[in-house]
């Protein structure tokens, strides 16, 4: 059961709406379920005498003396709104049980309090099967405005008494961190253009996309505007900084034209102006990548914090473990941007599932998860995808949203553990695709039976507590093909497996050798690495001559500007 609480300053025209037909003939049989009066509250839908007048007056009449008190000005946002709505499968509930639903949520959020004779004027409207819109002005009889503090929480606390109490679905309770939900005016107007998501939704995921790829503010605001994104800046009235800033979609206009602005802290809470300064600093950054010596590296260094970023939610701090997630949402956008193949849609789905488990009432420490967001930032400006490489960081990132959603479970973060469970479920699906005909192909290429029987006892030597699993496992011949490949390129497997065992613990793992296998593919090359390191100071000179430009982020390329029409 999910409220909407909203306020506005037009009575007459919202009872128009509640008693008229709908913006698509959605409305059928309105009429009144509750009312502070039932025999005070003129119905329009019931009785054809009644007039949206008359219950507008009937409504406002405290309203008006108040407005009369303060020499003819009306209190600003005297409407209060608030829509409430079983979840999709749920019963349909009768009128009755409607009204004692309207008559709980009233009381709950302080509109009107059970027993209060100088409580404000309410009418509950029903003009759908699974839901109704509970309509106050607010205020009371004796002059004063109610006490609705953290009216919208209270509401939802209220609804999930009653889920359990008339058996309905029990939906995750909030604490106040999520997005803002798309209108039903900014759904219907989505519908009428045959788009998927709404403006609101679609500027959102462009700005965290972006806020994930750049390096600084002044970056944020210039690729959103390559995007084709309206960007407005709100400045201070002294000093000239901004303290603001609204986006607006291409070709989303209001009925005059205008564009229809959303401000950044409407979108999603960590995109205000505030918390990006928190991830962006003021000033270009200097070394972020405008040349990679091996383009592989980008892919290790975002493996190997994904890794520290499991480790993390094992701490005690949890504004750093926090902080680790919400580094992790921007990674997640890079890790699909920077991904090719059949796998790609799971990873953005993932990346868009895994917001709400980004933040929490946990304040972040952002600076604890730097060589999260670091090696994120380089995986933007990524050219290639290096094949097993970035499998074996697919699989990283399925254990941290595995680890993510118990770590928010155990704060009783509801909403948040949810949303990371859905991510887990398509960063899995991603991997399976990916990974399968990878394994199955390591598995045809395995090495001759005497040094896989050599590789056998290296293992014994190295992993004895885990020997037995490992070796029955169904990927252990997929390993072998790994451990040969990393001989060659000058590791020694017995001190290499010692070494990658140590990462982690593998008591865990329903697959040992596969969590081995995809360790062992994120080691650096070592000979590659010897002979890097024997590269002179001149010759690196000489190469500076000939970099080549920073490549496009991620973010801006061609195929990420898709516009909202």
């Amino acid at each position: 059961m999910v409220p909407d609480v909203s306020t506005g300053s037009d009575s007459r025209g919202l009872i128009a709406y509640l008693f008229g037909p709908g913006r698509r003939d959605e409305h059928t049989n309105p009429h009144i379920v509750a009312a502070w009066d039932m025999a005070g509250a003129p119905d329009p839908g019931r009785d054809p005498a009644a007039t949206y007048s008359q219950l507008a007056r009937r409504l406002d009449h405290h309203v008006d003396l108040r407005t009369r008190e303060l020499g003819g000005k009306k209190p600003p946002q005297h409407v209060w709104h608030c829509p409430v709505r079983t979840a999709p499968g749920d019963r349909y509930l009768t009128d009755t049980e409607w009204a004692e639903v309207a008559r709980r949520v009233v009381h709950a959020t302080g509109i009107a309090p059970e027993g209060d004779e100088k409580a404000c004027r309410w009418i509950a409207v029903r003009h759908a099967d699974d839901h109704i819109h509970i309509m106050a002005t607010t205020i009371r009889a004796d002059g004063r405005r109610p006490r609705t503090h953290q009216d919208g929480r209270r509401a939802q606390a209220e609804c999930r008494r009653i889920e359990a109490e008339y058996g309905l679905r029990r939906l995750k309770s909030g604490d106040l961190t999520a997005p803002r939900t798309p209108t039903g005016a900014e759904r219907a107007k989505a519908e009428r253009q045959g788009q998927t998501v709404t403006a609101r939704q679609w500027l959102r995921e462009r700005a965290y996309a972006v806020a994930a790829a750049v390096h600084t503010e002044t970056d944020y605001f210039t690729v959103l505007q390559s995007l084709g994104i309206k960007v407005k800046t709100r400045l201070g009235p002294e000093s000239g900084d901004v303290i603001g800033y609204s986006l607006a979609a291409p070709g989303d206009t209001n009925s005059v034209g205008e564009p229809i602005w959303y401000g950044g802290s409407k979108l999603a809470p960590d995109l205000s102006i505030n918390r990006l300064r928190e991830r962006l600093p003021d000033q270009e950054v200097t070394d972020h990548p405008r040349y990679v010596a091996d383009p592989t590296d980008q892919w290790r260094h975002i493996t190997t914090a994904v890794h520290t970023a499991r480790t993390a939610l094992d701490s005690s701090d949890d504004a750093a473990a926090q902080g680790h997630l919400a580094a992790f949402g921007d990674a997640l956008y890079n890790i699909a941007s920077a991904t090719t193949g059949p796998h790609q849609a799971e990873l953005r789905a993932a990346a868009m599932a895994f917001n709400r488990a980004r933040r929490s009432a946990t304040r972040a420490d952002h600076q604890a998860a730097t060589a999260l967001r670091k090696a994120a930032k380089e995986l933007a400006y990524a050219s290639n995808e290096p094949g097993g490489l970035a499998i074996a960081l697919l699989f990283a990132t399925v254990h941290l949203a595995g680890a993510a959603a118990k770590w928010h479970e155990q704060r009783g973060h509801a909403q948040q553990a949810a949303a990371a469970e859905e991510a887990f479920r398509h960063l899995q699906a991603g991997y399976q695709q990916a990974a399968t005909p990878v394994l199955a192909d390591l598995a045809h290429r395995a090495p001759q039976a005497a040094t896989a029987r050599r590789f056998e006892q290296d293992v014994r030597t190295a992993l004895p507590d885990h020997a037995d699993r490992i070796l029955t496992d169904p990927t252990w011949t997929a390993l072998t093909t790994t451990l040969a490949h990393a001989e060659t390129a000058g590791h020694k497997p017995r001190r290499l497996l010692i070494e990658v065992g140590s990462l982690r613990e593998l008591d865990s793992a329903e697959r040992p050798a596969e969590v081995l296998n995809w360790r062992i593919t994120a080691q650096p090359n070592r000979r590659r690495q010897a002979a890097r390191s024997r590269s002179t100071t001149s010759g690196t000179s000489s190469m500076s001559a000939t970099l080549r430009p920073p490549p496009t982020p991620v973010a801006t390329r061609p195929e990420e500007r898709s516009r909202y029409r």
